[in-house]
């Protein structure tokens, strides 16, 4: 995976000083190493009970849907506070300075369907924790939790050591 890797640009401080941030948009741009990064994932979840996949503003929207058609199960988006036209339910999630909340339609899944978790990057691990606990509040099933990078510098994993996890391409800053 380590040719992903080469594609993904990585920008120093941004969005603030002493952050190394890595940008998937070149990922996304280069036709070959989106193929490769859906292919990756597919290989991983094809033939799996997966009953939708929850992809988590905004990356995770890109990744999620476009593997959940190679799947085919459906898709469901969990957005930011007030983006959402339906009843929702809401998750509240801790941040580096306050806090910020996560949404999902409250039909959006089924009593007992498996879902993967699907985002760009796994930090800290707070918005997958949350997005894990709105899946729990719809009555879902996680089924895992999928992420194209991985910092490790960070030890978010461990906040998800409750399901299966697994990533395309791992950093060992945070």
């Amino acid at each position: 995976m380590e040719d992903l890797k080469k594609i993904i640009r990585s920008i120093p401080d941004f969005p603030k000083p002493g952050i190394l941030f890595y940008d998937i948009t070149t990922l996304f741009q280069d036709a070959q190493g989106l193929k490769r990064c859906l292919d990756l994932l597919e290989e991983q979840y094809k033939g799996k009970p997966i009953d939708k996949i929850a992809g988590i503003e905004s990356r995770g929207f890109i990744v999620g849907a476009a593997l959940a058609d190679r799947l085919n199960c459906g898709f469901v988006m969990i957005r930011k506070k007030g983006k959402l036209p339906w009843d929702t339910v809401a998750e509240t999630y801790e941040l580096e300075y306050g806090t910020d909340e996560l949404e999902i339609h409250v039909d959006a899944i089924k009593e007992g369907e498996k879902i993967l978790v699907v985002d760009d990057l796994l930090a800290t691990g707070g918005t997958l924790v949350a997005a894990s606990n709105l899946i729990k509040k719809v009555k879902g099933e996680v089924f895992g939790i999928a992420c194209v990078i991985e910092l490790l510098g960070l030890k978010g994993r461990s906040k998800l050591s409750s399901y299966p996890f697994f990533s395309l391409v791992e950093y060992e800053g945070g």
